[in-house]
């Protein structure tokens, strides 16, 4: 049977991690991207029990496991009494249950050079602008200076929030976040091990993340996030790092001393985020994955372990059929209740760390926090966390040693 040629547009995550799954199985995959040479993105990232069940099914557990640095617990505090109002542990979920945090940099590379070692094709300077269908059910990619590229038979559209493939306008939140890393501090008071956060109602929230090293020669980081409303971004930028530097050290002592040695607004990356979900991710020749079909707030932490889990059902899918948009339907039918899910919980949990409200916070301190100790609540949590609730049947993540046709996994090297 001929190959099926298949587009990836977009080089993050979710791309790659498709184009990775899909050449195994041997359909003819081209990735591209807008930039002039593929790089990451963004700050750190957790990587949930989930998302690792499918960074082994790459073969990839090692090579992230050294980047990486392990995370076995989310910690958070209100200020100024100090309440803990956030403790959750996955070894509610047995001994060994973890997290990885990992700097994007340190992920993306590893699966470009995967991507690499497969003979993958990665167009660069493509800015996707559109797709267009021809007879026959095969479509072509349109990207910026008039370029066109096919045909294919389909097109996975990885591009994140603001894909043009994707038809997905408003949704946005009115707080985002700033972040920056720096290198984790000999000294350091947080655990190295935990993701550690602190709040003053839910107006107020900073964050450090141990993520481990951006290659292996380079000392471990951290990533700290600081939570702001979007309108006030502008302000923000405006103002003197030291007037900045004076709210985090009223709010935590530990977070100012960290990016003390910050000296430029530029050292920062200010994300937005929306709350979103294509109500059909798919149309005739293309699919949606990732963020492209389904946008949240970054509370539950899910958004790399969902592009991962939709990478391995796309996949998962096309071995059923070789048509296309049958595969498509099937992907987005094993999908749907887990995406869902944990779009409702995101919706729900976020103005409890990140709004104006006055009574969500007291709900947070006073009722869901004491809860949360009582059993079977610990382990119901952590599951949650986990990113595992919801997965049942197709969508759970094969094994690394079930490979299709006899593969070998992909090289750790």
């Amino acid at each position: 049977m001929e190959p099926t040629r298949i587009a990836v547009a977009g080089c993050g995550v979710a791309g790659l991690a498709a184009a990775l799954f899909l050449t195994r199985d041997g359909h003819h995959v081209t990735v591209f991207d807008q930039l002039g040479a593929p790089a990451p993105l963004g700050s750190g990232l957790l990587l949930q029990p989930a998302g690792l069940a499918v960074i082994e099914e790459l073969g990839l557990t090692d090579t992230i496991g050294a980047l990486g640095q392990r995370i076995d617990a989310l910690h958070g505090r209100a200020m100024p009494s100090d309440r803990v109002v956030l403790d959750v542990r996955y070894s509610a979920l047995g001994a060994d249950t973890h997290a990885i945090a990992i700097h994007r940099a340190a992920l993306f590379h590893t699966l470009l050079r995967a991507a690499e070692q497969r003979g993958i094709t990665i167009e660069t300077g493509c800015g996707v602008e559109a797709s267009d269908a021809r007879s026959g059910g095969r479509i072509d990619l349109l990207c910026e200076r008039g370029r066109r590229f096919g045909p294919f038979d389909l097109i996975v559209d990885a591009l994140g929030i603001k894909s043009p493939l994707a038809a997905m306008d408003g949704g946005w939140l009115p707080f985002g976040a700033l972040w920056a890393n720096v290198e984790w501090p000999a000294d350091a008071t947080v655990s190295p091990h935990a993701l550690t956060q602190r709040y003053r109602h839910a107006s107020q929230m900073a964050g450090i993340l141990p993520i481990g090293r951006p290659h292996g020669d380079a000392p471990n980081t951290c990533a700290f996030f600081w939570s702001l409303r979007a309108h006030d971004f502008d302000t923000w930028r405006a103002q003197p790092l030291d007037a900045w530097r004076d709210d985090v050290a009223a709010l935590w002592p530990e977070a100012a001393a960290l990016v003390a040695g910050c000296r430029n607004h530029k050292e920062f990356v200010f994300a937005r985020y929306r709350h979103r979900t294509l109500r059909r991710p798919y149309a005739p020749g293309i699919v949606h994955i990732g963020d492209a079909a389904h946008a949240t707030s970054p509370q539950l932490g899910q958004g790399a372990n969902m592009a991962l889990l939709d990478a391995s059902a796309l996949a998962s899918a096309l071995r059923e059929t070789r048509a296309p948009d049958v595969a498509a339907r099937a992907y987005a039918r094993t999908r749907e209740r887990h995406i869902r899910l944990y779009q409702a919980l995101s919706y729900a949990l976020t103005p409890l760390y990140q709004s104006d409200s006055t009574l969500a916070p007291l709900l947070r301190d006073r009722l869901f926090a004491p809860l949360a100790r009582i059993w079977p609540m610990p382990a119901v949590l952590a599951a949650l966390v986990s990113g595992s609730i919801g997965l049942s049947g197709p969508s759970r993540p094969r094994r690394s040693s079930r490979v299709v046709r006899g593969d070998a996994p992909l090289s750790q090297h």
